[in-house]
């Protein structure tokens, strides 16, 4: 196979591309694997994260073929004999295969994703507390994301998944200030594209979770002011 690895020693420096041929040892061989097969040979390893390789953690995400994806489930045997990887492009460039996502966790602590004080388990979001958790925060569905610009209000599906579920958990109540971060950094910007549904490594049901949250946070506030 040819690997065309976008490389770059740091934000300064320019970016290159630079090919490698070849040989998966089996089948099952993914990207997270070919590169720490070519690390150890290399004189300049290609820098690149990565923490459980097993699609937990979301720490090796980067853009395969156009695509971007998780290195560790990224299988070669799908891809054809040429295989271009890339940095994930809506993020600032560290150096190689590494980008700064450190936006994504500056967005959450804007969208005020924790809980003020302990809360119970409401009937009917225990599923909606599950889906939500499964996020990764590996800044996949923000590659894709005609809305998202890393500089931009809109905090895309990697803040909107966790606000789901705070929003499905606390009483209507206490929905308040959720509510009004979620109408100015999720509603107001999203599109309705759904690109991120597709590349979603967790597999989240984002439709049924921004269905959920719109209502509690948008419908029906607008059904109580109708009634006023």
């Amino acid at each position: 196979m040819r690997l065309e690895i976008l490389r770059r020693k740091s934000r300064e420096e320019a970016p290159y591309i630079e090919c490698h041929d070849y040989t998966p040892a089996e089948k099952s061989e993914t990207v997270a694997t070919a590169l720490t097969r070519l690390n150890a040979a290399l004189p300049d390893p290609i820098r690149w994260e990565c923490s459980c390789l097993q699609k937990k953690c979301g720490a090796c995400a980067m853009v395969v073929n156009g695509s971007p994806v998780l290195a560790c489930d990224a299988r070669l045997s799908d891809y054809k004999n040429k295989i271009r990887i890339e940095p994930l492009r809506k993020f600032l460039v560290v150096a190689d295969l590494i980008s700064d996502r450190s936006v994504l966790y500056e967005n959450l602590r804007q969208l005020r994703c924790w809980l003020p004080a302990e809360a119970e388990m409401r009937e009917g979001a225990v599923e909606i507390g599950y889906e939500a958790s499964r996020c990764l925060q590996c800044g996949c569905c923000l590659e894709v994301c005609p809305n998202f610009d890393p500089g931009g209000v809109f905090a895309g599906m990697a803040g909107a998944v966790p606000l789901s579920r705070l929003l499905a958990e606390l009483p209507e109540a206490e929905r308040g200030e959720l509510s009004a971060l979620y109408r100015r950094h999720v509603y107001a910007g999203c599109g309705k594209s759904l690109a991120c549904r597709n590349v979603c490594p967790a597999g989240i049901d984002v439709d049924g979770l921004l269905v959920n949250s719109n209502a509690a946070a948008v419908w029906k506030r607008l059904l109580r002011r109708k009634k006023h």
